[in-house]
């Protein structure tokens, strides 16, 4: 008699395998193909023509490139930091306290930007932006800042929100019964045990700032290029393999932030 199954395994189901290699390639055999095509030594995207650093070494030298990569790092950083506060407060606000009336309508209110096609938020920035410009005649970069923090909320709010539901509350019960602060709660018990999420929450937010073109190609002034608009520029007029090296950095940072992420948010036994 054959041995009855117990449970599903869905690696078992025939063509699972191939199936799982020809997403796998069609996913990251563009990749490769940039990051080969970044040390080609011929002008031309589409001949090889050996293998040079030539092109990072443009790109590190020029300055229009070297100005839109502080603009991206500025930006990504201080709406890092803005949406993973308002993120946080969110957060707290959402799991730490009884189910309330309304709580459903908040928490879609605060993952709008997620439901919500880019194009639509972008251009209703837009409006917003262009009319406080006309009343203040203010053009600078906290618009994108402001922008890119509305955005990225959603983002950085999953992980800690996650993370909060994932703690055991006898700890900060304990406190609480050792005569402890709300205060005192958060700052010694709640705050050390979120860490993990706040940073994963942030990482996430600063990748996706600095990978946005939809939003920033709309609210930003001239001179305002940041690195995603630069390349994008560049791309409209001829493309050159110095894009390819920017791009093979730029996806390099990507990579390393995602893994910094997911290993803050891997669940331990």
């Amino acid at each position: 008699m054959a041995e009855r199954r117990t449970h599903f395994n869905v690696a078992d189901i025939p063509g699972f395998g191939l199936t799982a290699m020809v997403v796998f390639a069609a996913l990251y055999a563009p990749i490769m193909a940039l990051i080969v095509y970044s040390f080609n030594a011929s002008p031309s995207v589409a001949n090889w023509g050996g293998l040079t650093l030539d092109w990072y070494r443009k790109a590190a030298h020029n300055q229009e490139i070297l100005n839109a990569t502080a603009n991206s790092l500025i930006i990504a950083t201080q709406a890092a930091l803005f949406s993973t506060v308002l993120a946080t407060l969110a957060a707290l606000g959402t799991t730490r306290r009884p189910p309330f009336k309304g709580m459903t309508a908040i928490y879609a209110a605060i993952n709008q930007p997620l439901m919500v096609p880019e194009i639509v938020t972008a251009v209703a920035l837009l409006v917003l932006t262009a009319a406080v410009k006309q009343a203040t005649g203010y053009s600078g970069l906290g618009y994108l800042v402001l922008a890119h923090t509305a955005f990225c909320i959603p983002f950085a709010y999953l992980p800690i929100r996650a993370r909060l539901e994932g703690m055991d509350l006898s700890y900060e019960t304990a406190a609480a019964d050792l005569y402890a602060s709300d205060w005192q709660v958060f700052r010694h018990v709640t705050l050390p045990l979120l860490l993990p999420g706040i940073l994963a929450g942030a990482m996430l937010a600063f990748v996706t700032s600095l990978d946005d073109v939809v939003i920033t190609e709309f609210i930003k002034s001239p001179g305002q290029d940041t690195l995603p608009t630069y390349m994008l520029g560049q791309l409209r007029r001829a493309m050159t393999p110095d894009v390819n090296a920017i791009s093979a950095v730029l996806m390099g940072v990507t990579v390393l932030m995602l893994c910094a992420f997911f290993l803050l948010t891997r669940k331990k036994n």
